[in-house]
């Protein structure tokens, strides 16, 4: 996976962040979802990076990034998360830059693109409304589908000691659970996965990531929407017909709430666009983007 890629890491906001890079042009950072890591771009990648500098970044919390610990909700705010990024951007030379992303990755995305405006050109999200909408909007068919939600904001150590007893299960039942089951996954991928899920912290990391998406992230999307702050640059979202987002949610109606300038549509998979589907989003992808 990633042939002509050179993975590295820096030192940024307070943590170091793990990266791959390869291509040239201008820049494109990839975000990944849980309970993954960038890995999930490893179909997408090289034919973007014909086009781009491609920067698929661990998200903190996960992959082989640092995995503070979670003793402060801000510490995994997704403002702290998209910090991390935008910072990570700047010391590879690029202040400005198109931004793809999927699940986890997306929220910071939403952040970062909110709290960062001229860093962003153009902003694609994947599978995902906004988090202040989908939390106000919670069904049961929702809280089935998503309720890994609700068990990883549970209080310390619970949840991180039920996901470290069997990082497999943990694994498998998340991703596995989705409409495509395994299918998507590639052997050499669902083993970094694992790797990296085993790896000290990540755990607790996942939990931080989401308790502060029920806490103190929610408080940022309510003042933001209080002053009226919206989302400016181009935005592109995509959701998989087959899974729980659309079904749920209406995620252009959502995304016009927060954005002036929203495209989007269904494709045909599940959640996990970038490995159900890789083809279809490349041409969505570049069509937006080029």
């Amino acid at each position: 996976m990633f042939t002509d890629f050179k993975k590295d890491a820096r030192q940024v906001n307070g943590v170091r962040i793990t990266y791959r890079i390869g291509g040239e042009g201008p820049a494109l950072l990839l975000l990944h979802g849980h309970p993954q890591t960038h890995v999930i771009w490893h179909k997408v990648a090289p034919r973007l990076a014909r086009h781009f500098t491609v920067i698929a970044a661990d998200l903190r919390g996960y992959g082989d990034s640092d995995k503070p610990e979670a003793d402060a909700e801000h510490l995994y705010s997704k403002r702290e998360m998209a910090r991390d990024m935008v910072e990570l951007m700047a010391t590879l030379g690029f202040s400005r830059f198109d931004l793809l992303a999927h699940d986890r990755g997306a929220r910071v995305a939403h952040r970062l693109a909110l709290d960062h405006p001229a860093a962003v050109r153009r902003l694609i999200l994947l599978d995902i409304a906004p988090t202040l909408a989908m939390y106000a909007q919670t069904t049961e068919t929702f809280a089935r589908a998503y309720w890994h939600w609700f068990f990883l904001i549970r209080p310390a150590p619970l949840p991180e000691t039920l996901i470290e007893a069997d990082p497999e299960l943990y694994l498998r039942s998340v991703m596995g659970s989705r409409s495509a089951g395994m299918r998507p996954f590639s052997d050499e991928a669902f083993a970094e996965y694992l790797r990296c899920l085993k790896l000290p912290g990540t755990a607790r990391g996942i939990c931080g990531d989401y308790r502060a998406s029920a806490g103190i992230d929610l408080e940022h999307d309510r003042a933001d929407l209080a002053a009226g702050q919206r989302l400016q640059m181009p935005l592109l979202a995509l959701w998989g017909e087959q899974g729980t987002v659309g079904k749920c949610f209406d995620p252009l109606t959502e995304w016009r709430k927060v954005a002036a300038d929203v495209r989007g549509k269904p494709l045909p998979a599940g959640h996990y666009l970038a490995e159900e589907i890789p083809e279809l989003l490349l041409e969505e992808t570049l069509a937006f983007l080029l």
